[in-house]
């Protein structure tokens, strides 16, 4: 074996990082280009002031917030009937759904069954 030049391996990995952090200033100007292109006035860096309406009187907001509620039950009531159909090969027709409530604990189903089979599998 022979011995190390070790000049030469100073200079390949100089040449070498200079390439790397060459190339990741390239794709950074490249990447701002494209913002300044297709962004528009868009871009994160620029915040545009929007002139602040007056504000709104408490009784309207609440009953916006009603509305939204009352409209986010009846799509949840929805896929909840179609859920319950597709699982028992019925149709919507025959199912009507009065009243649902959230289960206590924190995390989704999914969650608590991943975890589940998680620390399942991690048993010898």
């Amino acid at each position: 074996m022979g011995t190390v030049d070790w000049g030469q391996a100073v200079v390949i990995f100089v040449l070498g990082i200079g390439t790397v952090f060459a190339v990741l200033i390239l794709l950074w100007v490249i990447l701002k280009l494209m913002a300044v292109v297709f962004g528009g006035k868009n871009t994160p860096g620029k915040s545009e002031q929007v002139p602040s309406a007056p504000a709104a009187a408490p009784a309207p907001a609440a009953n916006v917030a009603q509305a939204v509620a009352v409209a986010d039950d009846s799509e949840l009531i929805a896929v909840l009937t179609a859920a319950v159909a597709a699982c028992m090969n019925t149709s919507t027709y025959n199912l009507k759904i009065r009243n649902y409530r959230k289960l206590g604990s924190p995390a989704s189903v999914w969650n608590s069954v991943s975890r589940r089979e998680n620390i399942d599998s991690q048993i010898f």
